[in-house]
């Protein structure tokens, strides 16, 4: 298999998501602009391996359960979610916005977590909402502390405008994430969607390594430069708790390990 192939049949998993979950071959064939029988051939390999399924009746492909296997083990390396959230519930009672922690996957953001805001008028944000790093203060506090090179290639493969505020041009955009890393964090306004104030701070595994962020986001209107600093210190110190709860997790599962050999 070259990468090419390898590339396209990947690309066809892509197309399953939670708003269209499952495909007939000749319509995903058309929305792929693809040719029909290349397409039949990707989704029967995939379904002898496990990663898709072919209902009976419809004779559409869905996820298989090959997926919900993986996502037992994510599961597993997410454990943190449940020891963080506790702290998450607490700064958004407090400061009564939403607050969300955004993993980095590659060159996007994904939000994992969320504890939403008591007001009848939030910043909402899904699960399983990715986002470029290069927009927004969740994702910017993350690509603040990537390699050079991974920077390189996320400006490389260019730069979409989402708002009037979104940075574009690539040496302003690293010279604001310079300034998000000499800073600690990161304060947007409408970057990546408009009249929302974004302050998120970073959060670094047990070896000292970007991971993830934590992210206050509410209406612009709502957001002051004072407000939006008392909100800051709140994040810090709940990254703060949430970094020791990280090391102390890491240090208990060493020393499970130890013990087993």
């Amino acid at each position: 298999m070259t990468l090419k192939t390898l590339d396209s049949a990947l690309e066809i998993l892509k197309y399953f998501t939670k708003d269209k979950a499952t495909w007939g071959v000749r319509e995903l064939a058309k929305e792929m602009e693809k040719s029909h029988s290349v397409v039949h051939r990707m989704l029967v390999t995939f379904e002898k391996h496990g990663f898709l399924q072919k209902d009976i009746e419809s004779q559409k492909y869905e996820l298989g359960l090959k997926f919900f296997e993986y996502g037992l083990i994510i599961q597993e390396k997410l454990k943190f979610k449940d020891m963080i959230m506790p702290y998450m519930d607490m700064i958004a009672e407090r400061s009564r916005e939403s607050v969300f922690l955004t993993l980095v996957d590659g060159t996007e953001g994904v939000c994992i977590a969320i504890a939403e805001s008591n007001r009848s008028i939030k910043f909402e944000v899904t699960i399983g909402t990715r986002t470029p790093l290069y927009a927004g203060a969740s994702c910017k506090s993350i690509m603040a502390y990537l390699p050079k090179e991974l920077k390189d290639e996320i400006i490389k493969a260019g730069l979409k405008e989402f708002t009037d505020n979104t940075t574009i041009e690539p040496n302003e955009l690293l010279s604001e994430l310079d300034e998000v890393k000499r800073k600690g964090y990161s304060y947007t306004i409408g970057e990546y969607t408009d009249d929302v104030v974004g302050i998120s701070v970073p959060v670094f595994d047990h070896n000292g390594k970007i991971f993830a962020s934590l992210t206050i986001a509410a209406p612009s209107y709502r957001i002051t430069d004072e407000i939006a600093m008392e909100c800051l210190s709140l994040l810090k110190e709940g990254v703060k708790n949430i970094q020791e709860k990280i090391n102390s997790y890491s240090i208990t599962q060493s020393i499970g390990v130890l013990h087993k050999q």
